[in-house]
């Protein structure tokens, strides 16, 4: 197959992965992974030869009806060599509003050399480039009757778009491991992304006294303290140290409840918070914050009682530069593209993200076609030339890395 031919391959398939709705809520991913099940099944009848039923398939049940999906080509040396992993979801956000009506979110339509619809970019397109390294793979050992020295996997995870529950799985199922070699293809703007944020979630309540709005003095006002307590928070997350590669700590007041009518003093108010902590500010100083922020407001609106419960815990992760996944994706990215490919840090927080926090893995990172700010928004669209370039990087770093 030339490269043209794979280029052109990959994007088609990265269209009808577009096709297929996999909203997150929504559709789910019931369909899709059956899809990319039946597409694998025979991508390896085809063209693994012999070694065909030495490549593993499996399906495994995360929650009803929603699968996480692993294909695995052993290695020679599997006692003493790490796995290749390229890990991707296959969940979406919702549709949503606002597309552009010759450009549906399902259409897959291409316009002046982009391919647009939900999940375009994130990451259909990038998952269209793993399935292709993977298929390439499997008719190279064929091809040679050799499996790699190194395992090479490729995973499909659920449930990324909300509680990520599928990469835990995976973790949980043993599919990776703390010396494997895993990378994502989210969109990273042609960079190679190492370090994310970490992100703890709070559900802060505060519990106040009814009475009437004329005698507000027989009351405890819960908003009113909520105030103080929000304000307090955004100023000392504001205050935290930055860092090098992460830049700030943030926190943003997603969701308020709180109050029964404009005439009553409200005796409760709950908001949610969501924090995204860089280094050295970490879910124990964050809580230390939450909790400072509870005695101030009870003592300015006295009678007001605080508290709260961590609803998400995701740890930052920082860069490794002696990482060797890290040092083979910076030198075949450079290979393939000609340029100094730049080390960042993602905003977000990703399937590797959640590996690297859970298994303190120094390995796990991502790179994949397409602009995270056109992740999630109406009229996403991945431009040919970063499928292209992401479908060469992944399979040079494969082949690399495993032959």
């Amino acid at each position: 197959m030339t490269v043209e031919e794979g280029d052109r391959r990959t994007w088609e398939l990265a269209g009808q992965l577009v096709q297929i709705d996999s909203s997150d809520p929504g559709a789910y991913e019931s369909q899709i992974e059956q899809w990319i099940y039946e597409w694998l099944t025979k991508e390896i009848e085809e063209k693994a030869g012999a070694l065909k039923n030495r490549i593993e398939l499996i399906q495994k049940e995360v929650m009803p009806g929603r699968f996480n999906l692993m294909a695995r080509i052993p290695g020679r040396e599997e006692a003493a060599a790490s796995s290749l992993v390229y890990i991707c979801h296959m969940d979406t956000v919702m549709l949503g509003e606002g597309w552009e009506e010759d450009t549906p979110a399902l259409g897959a339509v291409v316009k002046e050399d982009r391919l647009y619809g939900r999940g375009a970019c994130d990451m259909k397109s990038g998952l269209a480039c793993a399935l292709s390294a993977f298929s390439d793979m499997a008719e190279l050992a064929g091809s040679t009757g050799e499996l790699p020295v190194r395992p090479f996997v490729f995973i499909g995870t659920v449930d990324e778009e909300d509680f990520m529950r599928g990469v835990e799985c995976a973790i949980r199922d043993g599919w990776v491991g703390r010396e494997d070699w895993i990378l994502d293809t989210e969109p990273t703007d042609g960079q190679i992304q190492v370090a994310h944020k970490g992100r703890t979630w709070f559900e802060l309540t505060m519990q106040g006294i009814t009475a009437h709005a004329s005698n507000p003095w027989k009351g405890a006002d819960a908003i009113a303290a909520m105030a103080e307590a929000v304000s307090f928070i955004r100023k000392s997350i504001a205050g935290c140290p930055s860092h090098a590669d992460l830049g700030n700590s943030t926190v943003t007041f997603g969701q308020i409840t709180g109050g029964y009518r404009p005439y009553v003093v409200p005796d409760s108010c709950k908001v949610w918070i969501d924090m995204r902590l860089v280094p050295p500010t970490d879910t124990r100083a964050a809580e230390a914050i939450i909790k400072q922020a509870i005695d101030l407001a009870q003592k300015e609106v006295p009678g007001v009682k605080g508290h709260y419960i961590i609803t998400g815990d995701r740890p930052y992760v920082e860069k490794d530069n002696g990482s060797l996944l890290l040092e083979l994706l910076k030198k075949t990215c450079d290979q393939v593209t000609g340029k100094d490919t730049v080390i960042g840090s993602f905003n977000g927080y990703t399937d590797t993200a959640v590996i690297a926090g859970t298994l303190g893995s120094h390995n796990c990172m991502s790179y994949g076609p397409g602009s995270l700010e056109l992740a999630h928004k109406p009229n996403e669209f991945v431009p040919y030339e970063d499928v292209c370039r992401c479908r060469e990087v992944l399979w040079h770093l494969a082949e690399n890395a495993v032959f």
